[in-house]
């Protein structure tokens, strides 16, 4: 393999597609069991390659070096093959903090909620301590690892100015769901929901109903793969083109029925 996709279940991601219509090569998905990814990782037989989950934390060990986003976040989904030496980047970082730039979503000052405590939630809480959000609160099933119960997110942070979704929950086929009722936010103003698959989430529609600014995921996907070939290919793209492709896919595919979103 050249260029690609490694990860466990990567079901039908749209990385590929997005790939390709971005860059002149094949791009294959290859989901990996655990045996099979550190036999990968050792081979070192590619010249790029994106990382999804659970390994964005597990090629750590296999780096030779990492861009001071993977270091603040602790975690990799782009890697570039030099002669052997393996160096890993973070452009969940850069899609988020384009999606947030392209809606106008300011974040210095603000009270966030972020809910979920994975990966993608790392990526998340780092754009908005460099965008110098006031507070973030971090918000999971259990508490612990800097996260607070939704319990306690009820009780002590209903005043908060942007909720931000990292969990699964409102995902495909799981889609007749949400995390929170944002009617308990009465000060939020903005809700960004990184599931692209609906392209509307519950989530998303009840901030839209409720006026609030509400953003999916879409948008983040399709510039965080931009920012990869960047890496890949050492070129520059134009940034309209993630605005371009954003379109393309949304007329492309029936995305509320068929996709597994993977970051």
């Amino acid at each position: 393999m050249e260029y690609g996709l490694i990860g466990e279940k990567l079901g039908h991601s749209l990385s590929k597609p997005i790939h390709e219509k971005l860059a002149d090569y094949t791009y294959q998905i290859c989901p990996l069991t655990r045996d099979e990814f550190y036999d990968f990782m050792q081979r070192k037989d590619f010249k790029a390659i994106n990382v999804t989950i659970p390994y964005k934390r597990d090629v750590l060990p296999f780096l030779s070096s990492i861009d001071r986003h993977a270091e603040a976040i602790g975690a990799v989904n782009t890697i570039i093959n030099k002669k052997g030496s393996l160096h890993g980047c973070n452009t969940d970082y850069d899609g988020f903090l384009y999606m947030i730039n392209r809606h106008n979503i300011r974040l210095a000052g603000k009270k966030c909620i972020v809910l979920g405590n994975g990966g993608a939630s790392q990526a998340v809480t780092a754009v908005l301590r460099d965008e110098q959000a006031a507070d973030i609160i971090v918000v999971n099933r259990k508490s612990g690892n800097g996260a607070v119960t939704y319990e306690k997110c009820y009780e002590e942070h209903t005043e908060a100015d942007i909720v931000i979704n990292t969990s699964p929950v409102g995902m495909y086929p799981n889609a007749n769901t949400s995390p929170v009722d944002l009617k308990k936010f009465p000060n939020c103003g903005t809700v960004v929901d990184i599931i692209y698959n609906p392209l509307e989430t519950l989530l998303a529609a009840q901030g839209k109903k409720l006026g609030m600014t509400a953003v999916t995921g879409l948008e983040m996907l399709v510039a965080q793969a931009k920012y990869a070939v960047e890496i890949f290919l050492d070129i520059k793209i134009e940034e309209n083109r993630i605005e371009e492709i954003y379109r393309e896919m949304c007329g492309d595919y029936r995305l509320s029925a068929h996709t597994t979103p993977v970051f």
